[in-house]
Order: structure tokens, then sequence, then C-alpha cells
């Protein structure tokens, strides 16, 4: 039976962390092992988690935030590392369906019989008012003549899909092994469009129709700087822009990218003087240090084996803390009852 590990990437959301690991822990497939990774949370997420009764749950804890791309960087490796079949990655906002693993495995099978190998299999996604959300990008592949054949299995309730994004994503280790893994250095958005981009230059994602999880805090719509009111979330959109046009020209070389450098490039110039029109002096200088950014951003995946030793920062073991302080407790709780019978 394959080994499948979840991997949830946590950051100052307790509550929502723990709404995402109790509909994991209600699978009708249960997984083999949950790996949180908590990047650096201020918030009582580390006690919420040490007070916890989850079986069998590997808690790291990040000394720094290293932004989502980091974080999936970590988890990934981590899994992989632990000897996983299957990585069933997302992050903490999301609420997976009780059958939402049982569907993607299902679909896995199903593909492999057809002779198909998937690069990942997604889950369809959705807002609480059941609004689809995370969409992704339909494949541009194309079969033996000439037709882009993404609507191909769709007896099998699958669609083929190439740029997805982390929200229920199901990564078989053949994927890792061959890719490597989220950049690190990408830090936060656009992390999860490069990898499924680099993974499906020969194989295509499947999204499995199935399969259903609610993305929560997904009301407002797409990313946009344009329509962001919280001043502590600007400066991020300097990553935004930034990868925006770093995945544009890392894969404007493909047939089917060729013009997405451009439009790109059109699209965040654009925005830098609608901004300007507007008098947001303040998110205009963040658009146009991400695009002053970009032309010097090359970074470098790294492959799945990649000791962990090798991240940005330093992690240590939650669970394994919390195992050794309940060993400890009971072993004074045990000298304690010896000196008390003995009278020492």
């Amino acid at each position: 039976m394959h080994k499948v590990f979840a991997v949830i990437l946590t950051y100052n959301r307790k509550e929502l962390l723990k709404r995402c690991l109790d509909a994991v822990y209600s699978q009708c497939r249960s997984c083999d092992r949950v790996i949180v990774i908590d990047n650096a949370s201020t918030d009582g997420t580390q006690k919420m988690l040490s007070e916890s009764s989850y079986p069998g749950l590997m808690v790291h804890v990040l000394k720094d935030n290293i932004g989502a791309s980091g974080g999936f960087n970590a988890g990934m490796r981590l899994a992989y590392q632990e000897g996983a079949d299957f990585i069933w990655t997302m992050d903490d906002d999301v609420i997976p369906g009780s059958d939402a693993l049982h569907f993607l495995l299902l679909a896995d099978e199903a593909l492999k019989d057809k002779g198909k190998k998937p690069a990942f299999l997604l889950s369809q996604a959705f807002t609480e008012t059941g609004l689809v959300t995370n969409t992704p990008i339909i494949s541009p592949l194309k079969n033996a003549i000439g037709y882009r054949d993404w609507h191909e299995l769709l007896e099998l309730g699958v669609v083929a899909v190439h740029r997805a994004t982390f929200v229920s994503i199901l990564l078989p280790r053949t994927t890792l092994a061959q890719h490597g893994l989220p950049i690190t250095a990408m830090f936060i958005w656009g992390e999860d469009s490069e990898f499924t981009l680099r993974v499906t230059q020969e194989n295509p994602g499947y999204v499995v129709g199935m399969s259903k999880v609610q993305h929560l805090r997904q009301e407002n719509g797409p990313i946009s700087i344009l329509n962001e009111s919280n001043p502590e979330r600007f400066r991020l959109y300097r990553y935004f822009i930034r990868n925006k046009i770093y995945i544009a020209r890392k894969y404007r070389h493909f047939p089917h990218y060729r013009y997405l450098m451009i439009s790109e490039v059109y699209r965040v110039a654009r925005l830098f003087f609608i901004l300007l029109f507007r008098g947001e002096v303040r998110k205009a200088k963040i658009v146009l240090h991400g695009m002053l950014e970009s032309l010097w951003f090359y970074p470098e995946s790294e492959a799945a084996d990649t000791p962990i030793e090798k991240m940005q920062t330093s992690t240590w073991r939650l669970d394994q803390l919390c195992q050794e302080q309940a060993d400890l407790k009971e072993k004074n709780r045990i000298k304690n009852k010896s000196s008390f019978k003995t009278g020492s």
C-alpha cells in the first residue's frame, strides 16, 4: 500500500490550522503521517499543537519565517526523505472533504491504468459560499496529431492542467525525484506556479472533479496590489511582481509560453502607471522595486534529497521535544513515587 504523507504549512493561524488538521485526520483514507511546518509562528500555535492529541503528528518549527516557498520546500523535503510515496500538500486554511484524498488516489490508479503518468493530482477548490477558487490552467500539451487533448479523459472525471496552486495537491514521489523542490528564494506568491509549470513540461497534472476542498478566506478574489487595503501586506507585493516576471522569463523559450514574458512586463508596467495616476506612490514604488529586482533574480531549485541542514534556516521537532518532556515528567513521577514508598 502506498505511503501518503500530508504536509501542512502554517503561520500564525492556529484556529485555521486546527480546522485543517481535524479535516485531514477525518479522511476516509487516512494518511500514513501528517507533517506540520510551522513558519516561526508567534500566536501560540506551538502550544496548541503540543497540547493536541493527533496521532503520529510530526511538527517541525522553523527558526525563521522563510515564506511559503521555504515552508513548502521544507515540508516536501522532509516527507520525501521520510520515504513518502505521495505527498499531499496544503496551507492551513484548506479544509478537505472527508473523501478528498480517497478520490485523488483513485484518480491516480485510473490514470495509470490508461498508461498516464500524472505529474500531480489536484482537488477542486471552493470558497465557503461555494464559489470556485484557485482555478488551474488547462494543459497546452498536444497529442500525436497536434491537438490539445486536455479533455481526453473526461470519462474519468479528470482534466489535464499545468499551472496550479498548492491547495490540496497530491505529488507522486517520482515528480520530486525528477524535478526537485519549490524554490525557497521566491519567498511568497508564485512558487506553486513555477513548480507546477516545471513539472508538467512532459506530463500534465490532473484536476480531479470528485476531490473537493474549501479554501477559506478567498472571497476577495485573486491577489492584487490595486485592491490591497492592508498596509502591512504592501511590501509583500514586491515578491509577487518579481516572481511573475521571473516565471515568464524562465519559461519564455517554450512554444506555448512564447509571449508570456512580453505580456507580463506589459501588465506590470501598466500597473505601475495606474498606481501613479491614482496617487498611490508607495504601492507604485513597490511595483517598481519588484520589476528591478527581477532583472538579477535567477534562483536555482534544489534536489529532493538535499539535506535538511542546508535549508536557509534551522528547524526543530516540537513533537520530539513534547515526548521528551512527557518522558521526563513520567520518570520524575515514578522516582517520586518510589521515594515516597521507601520513606526517603
